[in-house]
């Protein structure tokens, strides 16, 4: 057990240095299957059946059986296929309001936008950008959307739920989800292909070329560049093809002023079945949320080990993919499980009902907690964080306490936007809270300047690390891979480079930055667990690919990839007792 996880010798990198977008070779030595089954056993020896009545903490907090389970009940919703995803509702909602209140206050509406890239007609140059797609603000505004037809029987149901639902057994998806495979499936060919090139290209230089040239309002030489990025990069392609054509697009959005692009628009309407189906290929192929939600759910069960109420303020609860592993730790735990009382808390969405979709999260975990007779309160808030107060956050005396937030707070306004931090006001509000524990996650980035090219440049580099490590992981021919890459990578991508002002939701910031952040609002760093994080190194290196790389520096625990941080977690206590 001396050497848990192999890293390279350098470590991570801090530094702005280019990872490669090479594909490398996969960690399948040994025969052994990256993407295992956490219950493959179908018939368990008399030892193993005894042991699974008792597993250890680790077991249930690592698998994600229980998650899919969760996933089951979700998909058995009849409405689902009509539903949107409730974080691109409320950033959509969310940056219509601010640009509204922007126009407003100048008194004055936007400046048309150009029509023509190659042609531009104007010689006077404008840095507002906003959104023009009347489609787009009618939706925004609560317009109805129309619904798309339920699936009626049984047998449908089950057909389209085997993908989602099945955790990959003995030689299943095995080949789909091998990324090295040379060559493509016949019913790819209609799949958009880079034009070929007897000359190697250098993109980065390229994309950087072409955001100089938009930064100095330089449109003629940005349009031969945006032709030349065209020619060598694809939707389909492999990752420096990618990440050419998403950031041509991101910088064609910041010429014309529009959000509308023709692959991917941000505020794109995206079924929930979707949003499950990419959630299953991506926890499979990458570590990042399954270790945040390990390490923090680990945490909170050795915090509330004897308690009776346990109670969970999630900041940023969405489906509330976190939760079942927890609750089946806590149902098994020695003496009976606690109460368990979450306070639910997310961005409103559009429309006449707001909490509709924090609502249904609660009842999902409702009904989750009844299977496994665990007491359950469920309560919610659907507003923006910053406008949150204390009183509305019913907290008993004897109650252990914790605050959860993973890998949301960098979608509230900073300084930047907003003299009154909204970000500062918000960390002010866990400290209020006064909580036993309080967990943090976050994007480790560094593309937050309020100067286009710094950004640009920043978030280049963290975004080839991105797309090389989905290339690497999930196959070109995966479906759900365009997908999780315009959740994690594109969407960001196109606030950070395409939007100035209020409307760049996306404002990353490194774990140093956050850290003088929670320290300035009263929090004292607490210690992770060596054994937690010795858990978790094992975790990685049996099941996911050897470039993931995962590390500590006192509090803090680092996700990376290929030496390159970019995930951060922390856990965090207050400072002084009120």
């Amino acid at each position: 057990m001396d050497a848990i996880l192999r890293v390279p010798a350098d470590g991570f990198k801090f530094d702005n240095s280019s990872v490669s977008c090479c594909k490398p070779g996969n960690n399948l030595e040994s025969g052994t299957k990256r993407f295992t089954c956490f219950y493959e056993s179908k018939n368990p020896s008399p030892t193993e059946s005894t042991e699974s009545q008792n597993p250890s903490p680790t077991e249930e907090c690592s698998e994600y059986h229980p998650v899919l389970k969760y996933i089951n009940d979700m998909l058995m919703e009849e409405d689902l296929e009509g539903q949107s995803c409730v974080l691109e509702d409320s950033l959509a909602l969310q940056a219509a309001e601010r640009s509204f209140f922007e126009v407003l206050q100048d008194g004055q509406t936007p400046p048309p936008s150009m029509t023509n890239l190659l042609q531009p007609t104007s010689e006077e140059s404008t840095r507002r950008y906003r959104l023009r797609d009347d489609e787009e603000e009618d939706d925004l505004g609560g317009g109805r959307r129309s619904k798309l037809p339920a699936i009626s029987t049984v047998d449908e149901l089950a057909e389209n739920m085997e993908e989602v639902l099945l955790v990959c057994q003995n030689n299943c998806h095995l080949e789909e989800a091998t990324p090295n495979k040379p060559g493509r499936e016949k019913g790819s060919s209609n799949r958009t292909k880079p034009q070929k090139s007897d000359q190697a290209v250098d993109m980065r230089s390229l994309l950087m070329q072409c955001a100089q040239a938009v930064a100095s309002f330089d449109q003629k030489r940005a349009a031969e560049k945006l032709e030349e990025i065209r020619a060598h990069s694809s939707s389909h392609g492999d990752a420096t093809q990618r990440l050419g054509y998403h950031f041509a697009e991101a910088l064609e959005a910041r010429i014309t002023g529009t959000m509308k692009t023709p692959m991917s628009a941000t505020f794109s309407r995206t079924s929930m079945f979707d949003i499950l189906t990419a959630y299953k290929e991506f926890v499979q192929a990458c570590p990042t949320l399954i270790m945040c939600y390990y390490t923090a759910n680990r945490t909170i069960i050795d915090l509330a080990s004897k308690a009776t109420t346990l109670h969970i303020i999630d900041f940023g609860i969405l489906y509330g993919f976190q939760w079942p592993c927890l609750i089946k730790a806590l149902s098994r735990r020695p003496g009976g499980p606690p109460k368990l009382r979450v306070t639910g808390i997310e961005l409103p969405q559009p429309g006449f009902r707001p909490s509709e979709r924090v609502e249904e999260t609660g009842r999902r975990l409702k009904r989750f907690c009844d299977k496994f007779s665990v007491p359950f309160e469920y309560s919610f808030i659907a507003k923006n964080w910053e406008t949150i107060t204390l009183d509305e956050l019913v907290i008993n005396s004897g109650e252990i306490t914790v605050v959860n937030c993973i890998l949301r707070l960098q979608y509230t306004p900073d300084e930047t936007v907003s003299l009154d931090s909204p970000r500062d006001t918000v960390l002010k509000l866990f400290r209020d809270i006064n909580p036993n524990l309080f967990v943090f996650a976050e994007i480790h980035g560094m593309y937050n300047s309020p100067f286009f090219l710094t950004r640009f440049k920043e978030a280049l580099f963290h975004c080839s690390s991105l797309f090389d490590m989905f290339g690497t992981t999930i196959s070109e021919e995966n479906n759900c891979r365009t997908l999780v890459e315009r959740e994690l990578i594109i969407r960001d991508a196109m606030s950070v480079i395409a939007c100035e002002g209020p409307e760049r939701f996306a404002r990353p910031e490194t774990y140093k930055q956050w850290q003088v952040r929670i320290l300035r609002a009263g929090f004292r760093p607490a210690k992770l667990s060596k054994q937690i994080m010795k858990e978790g190194k094992e975790l990685i290196r049996e099941r996911y690919h050897k470039d993931f790389v995962i590390d500590n520096d006192n509090h803090w625990m680092f996700q990376g990839w290929k030496g390159r941080v970019l995930y951060a977690l922390s856990c965090w206590k207050p400072a002084k007792k009120q």
